[in-house]
């Protein structure tokens, strides 16, 4: 089969839009796209120079499978190009993201009281999030805790450099993804754009901790990250459905780092921590986990969410080179908690977002 599909006169293109008919039909044969074709592609939507219909039926078709590294890489560049800049002194390579795609079961705000925890050991952290279908993402959490989730970019980079942790607010940094956020709602399923978000940090930040909602995109997201130039990166899902690592069960863990992707697994165990019944650390709603997360982060909660959030700041401390294993990247981040300077960066960083 060939790419050669003529058209029918009745469907004649409006002279000013892009055209995806291309791609659409290496889709419809069943073949994937290069680099360069779906950086055409997500360009030409991310402009909006293209066709509702069109980009429906391009972002379906893609649905249908697993994305490619390829599709991945040149998706996440267009992404790229068009984000709202956090421009800080920091070197950006040195900068973590601990960004996941959301869509798997909730416990409490992990992620972010990992970020915290690891900004506390010395990391600096630009945390990429939003809200969440269940009302209590990572904007949530922070706002509720007093930070202001809608500091500017300025704000942001001083954020960045005297408390050594960000809050990167998505709605705020991807106004090029208004072309396509209605076709988005009107598909009502996940699609390319639920992996794009971690892959788009606005610090452009080089080391990545990201956890995804369905194992199956752990490689080719390694992949992709890998030929964007992600210097570390820890790519998780656990067996138990979590876009985290997990106290209850064993973790796969996807490792990006000197231009190779490795494989490898963990269980709390491994780490000197207890596996537990997941329902010890699912929150039953935004003030439940809020209250969790700043437990663990001021050091009053000795139980099952500390010992989570020290699994995967263990993981944030070693995609950043902090550590030289994850048993030790647990006990650098105990020590962040037990000497207050976690909670010193959470205070820090919403007097600075704020001022």
């Amino acid at each position: 089969m060939t790419n050669d599909r003529k058209q029918p006169s009745e469907f004649a293109r409006d002279s000013q839009s892009a055209d995806l008919t291309p791609m659409l039909g290496t889709l419809l044969d069943g073949r994937t796209l290069s680099v360069d074709e779906t950086t055409t592609a997500f360009e030409a939507m991310m402009t909006g120079h293209v066709h509702h219909g069109e980009m429906g039926a391009l972002l379906a078709l893609l649905a249908t499978r697993l994305p490619t590294p390829d599709e991945l890489q040149g998706a996440a560049t267009v992404m790229r190009r068009h984000v709202t800049k956090v421009e800080s002194s920091l070197p950006a390579d040195d900068v973590l993201d601990t960004a996941g795609t959301g869509g798997a079961p909730k416990t409490f705000n992990v992620s972010t009281a990992a970020a915290l925890v690891a900004a506390g050991a010395g990391v600096n952290v630009a945390k990429h999030g939003n809200r969440s279908r269940t009302g209590r993402g990572s904007a949530e959490a922070l706002e509720s805790i007093g930070i202001n989730v809608d500091a500017g970019p300025a704000v942001q980079a001083r954020c960045l450099e005297e408390a050594g942790i960000c809050f990167c607010f998505a709605i705020h940094h991807h106004p090029a993804t208004r072309h396509v956020m209605p076709v988005r709602k009107a598909m009502g399923v996940p699609t390319i754009f639920n992996l794009l978000g971690p892959l788009t940090n606005p610090a452009d930040a080089g080391r990545q901790l990201m956890g995804v909602w369905d194992g199956r995109y752990q490689k080719p997201v390694a992949q992709a990250l890998n030929h964007l130039g992600t210097r570390r990166a820890l790519i998780v899902h656990s067996d138990d459905g979590l876009d985290e690592l997990s106290i209850s069960a064993p973790s796969t863990v996807y490792e990006v780092r000197d231009g190779e992707v490795s494989q490898w697994r963990i269980s709390p165990e491994d780490v000197g921590l207890t596996s537990v019944d997941i329902g010890l650390v699912t929150a039953r709603d935004l003030d439940h986990a809020t209250e969790m997360m700043k437990s663990v982060v001021d050091g009053s909660e000795k139980g099952p969410a500390r010992d989570m959030t020290l699994l995967n700041a263990a993981a944030a401390l070693l995609a950043c080179d902090q550590v030289s294993d994850m048993k030790e990247g647990v006990q650098v981040a105990a020590a962040s908690i037990n000497d207050g300077s976690a909670m010193a960066s959470l205070e820090k960083l919403a007097s600075v977002s704020n001022s």
